[in-house]
């Protein structure tokens, strides 16, 4: 709350999103490129996946935080922002620079937010969707002013390009997103964010953590890059991000002619399809980008918010959709701040 010293009145403070950035690595890999790696085809891979081709940082000298960096630099030149007046930065990212010393504070340091702290979250695929709650609630506090959360993630450092069942899936890109006080009803409205442990079995990294320890073996059996049980993964995610994105639809009262916008994680047109369908939402009302950048994890909604944002009105109606390991999943129910038409690119 808010007191509003005017009309001597409180005020309600709602979290809206004021400024978007993005960032996709130059490197381009085609599914005919892959074709080459492993035993697939272009026609396989885009009919099941939805995806044609995925960005990827080939520098071995640059990790999450090169992309998070730019991503909030993209943010920083279009709003025309003084880092300055960051007073928060949180990182969201599955792949972070290296273990305990977090990423975000790097991130916060290269961008000159000399006046904020920082920290890193990790929810793997619903890690924005988990931080935009996050974000919110430091806006929502009355305490912090602007809160920056970047979504990061440099997934083919934790890939094998002999493992045909992943390395179709994901790409590497950064977006960032600026969180400030609203008194007008506009930003985050509800969210309903679940999670479930069986999911432990079913998408993980084997070793490199305290489980099990970074060792010889652990290295030449391969056991530091992502498994998945394809066919699990993907039954509990099409219900899961569909089942949330009803219940935030019905919980406030929204018909699917309310709702402008669905801006989904990228993980695979199937499941994307599905939660629209559950909506009852026309294709024209879905955000998809993942036939050009595949499932970058973290930065999947905020890419995609980046993407359509010449194209969003104040007041429209969003609702963010995310399923990641763990299980983690939910749905984020938002209402945009302002004219994207308005934002010089």
């Amino acid at each position: 709350m808010y007191f509003c010293p005017k009309f001597n009145t409180m005020e309600k403070i709602t979290a809206a999103i004021t400024a978007v950035g993005g960032y996709v690595p130059e490197d381009v890999l085609t599914n005919e490129m892959l074709e080459k790696m492993v035993d697939t085809n272009d026609e396989w891979i885009y009919t099941r996946t939805g995806i044609k081709e995925r960005r990827i940082l080939k520098d071995p000298n640059k990790g999450s935080s090169f992309l998070g960096i730019e991503a909030a630099k993209d943010l920083i030149r279009k709003k025309g922002l003084d880092p300055k007046e960051i007073d928060l930065v949180i990182l969201a990212t599955a792949t972070p620079d290296m273990p305990v010393a977090l990423t975000a504070p790097y991130v916060a340091s290269q961008i000159g937010t000399v006046n904020a702290f920082s920290f890193d979250l990790q929810a793997a695929c619903s890690s924005f969707l988990f931080g935009v709650s996050v974000a919110a609630k430091y806006i929502e506090s009355g305490r912090y002013k602007k809160v920056l959360l970047v979504g990061a993630d440099k997934m083919s450092s934790i890939i094998d390009y002999t493992d045909r069942a992943t390395c179709i899936l994901f790409g590497d890109g950064a977006g960032a997103a600026l969180f400030e006080p609203n008194y007008e009803g506009l930003g985050v409205k509800d969210e309903i964010l679940k999670s479930d442990g069986i999911g432990r079995n079913h998408l993980y990294i084997k070793a490199g953590g305290s489980l099990c320890p970074t060792s010889a073996q652990t290295v030449a059996e391969k056991q530091h890059f992502v498994f998945q049980d394809g066919k699990t993964v993907f039954k509990y995610a099409v219900t899961g991000m569909a089942d949330v994105a009803e219940e935030v639809l019905k919980r406030n009262n929204l018909t699917n002619n309310d709702v402008q916008w669905l801006t989904p994680h990228q993980a695979n047109k199937r499941i994307i399809d599905a939660t629209a369908e559950r909506m009852g939402l026309p294709a024209e009302k879905v955000m998809l980008n993942i036939h050009k950048y595949g499932n970058t994890t973290s930065a999947t909604i905020i890419l995609a918010l980046n993407d359509y944002e010449q194209q969003l009105k104040k007041g429209d109606n969003i609702v963010l959709a995310a399923f990641g390991g763990g299980f983690t999943w939910g749905a984020i129910y938002l209402k945009w701040a302002y004219d994207g038409a308005q934002v010089k690119k």
